[in-house]
Formats: structure tokens, sequence, C-alpha cells
């Protein structure tokens, strides 16, 4: 009996330190459908401006070209969104404020000076909005201040969100989209 009422005061004591779930500023989102994993990348894309970078990371099947093709359509792009898998990036034009870059870096490297060139990041910040799915092929190439999406394949139809913001700019988008995702309550 002695052992069981240590364990249980040791395991008190565990649970009294405090830990963060999510990272500072980052809020998490279940999707019950595509179109509500669409409606969520509306939400974001009309937030983005030229020089924003989202980058996407998620399994194969976890809804990156279903965000993006909500992400474009909020934006402003009328383009029709499809995954750029086989060429690399795929441009969408806006009518007013250059384009969305959706780039694919399955099949590329960081380290290859070669893929970072097809990419031309420099050109995609400078011109519009850059979305690169499987961003963590090519981490170290993108920029340090970003949206990071990862997502989640939780059932055929469901889908699991973490936004996470790195940079003042992406703060305020992840403040702006929880609003518009779920109205002006607060837990503090």
């Amino acid at each position: 009996m002695a052992g069981l009422a240590c364990g249980i005061i040791k395991a008190q004591l565990i649970y009294k330190k405090t830990m963060p779930i999510l990272a500072p500023h980052a809020f998490e989102f279940f999707s019950r459908s595509p179109e509500q994993t669409r409606r969520v990348g509306v939400r974001l894309g009309s937030l983005l401006q030229k020089g924003q970078s989202v980058l996407l990371s998620g399994d194969l099947g976890s809804g990156k070209t279903t965000l993006v093709q909500g992400i474009a359509q909020g934006w402003g792009s009328p383009d029709n969104v499809t995954s750029p898998t086989f060429v690399i990036m795929n441009e969408y034009r806006h009518p007013v404020n250059g384009s969305l870059f959706h780039a694919d870096a399955y099949r590329l490297s960081a380290e290859s000076p070669f893929d970072l060139e097809i990419l031309d990041l420099d050109r995609a910040l400078r011109d519009g909005v850059l979305v690169v799915e499987w961003a963590e092929r090519i981490g170290k190439a993108l920029p340090r201040e970003h949206l990071l999406v990862e997502m989640f394949y939780s059932s055929p139809d469901q889908r699991h969100l973490i936004i996470t913001p790195k940079g003042k700019a992406y703060q305020a988008i992840t403040k702006k989209m929880q609003q518009a995702l779920f109205g002006n309550w607060s837990l503090v």
C-alpha cells in the first residue's frame, strides 16, 4: 500500500507543471468535410498579402490541395487549383495583386541548388503569395517567418489542422482566422 501512495504523490507532482499543448498563438481546427476544409482555406486566403507564405505539412491524403483550393478562392483567384506534384509549381492569377504560387516540394530537396532554382522562391514572394505543400522537405530554403499548417488525416471526411504562426504578421493572421472561424470568444 505504501508503494501505491508513493506513486500517487509522484503523479501529482508531475501534473503540477504546466505545459502548453500548442505553440504560442497556434490553434487547431477539426474539419468535418472537404467543403469545410476549403472554407477554412477561403478564410485564410482572404487574409494573405503579397510577399507572405503558407507552409503545409501532412501525409498524402491529408487535404493539403483541398485547403489550397480554398486559399486561392479566398485570395481572389478565379483559376482552377490542381495539385502541382508533377509540375512542381502552379501559378494562379489574381485580378490585381500578382499571383498565388502553389508549390509541391515532395520530389525536391533543400540540398539541391537545381531544385531550389526551379521554385524561384524570390520571384514568388516578390510577385505574390507562396503556398508550399511538403514544405518540410525544403524547410531551410523557405522564409523564417511564415504560417505553418500541419494537416492530419482523421477519417475519410475529417481532418485535423494545427495552424502555427512564425512572426508577428502571421500572429495577426491567426488571430483574425480564429475570430472568423470561432467568433470573438476568449478562454482568458
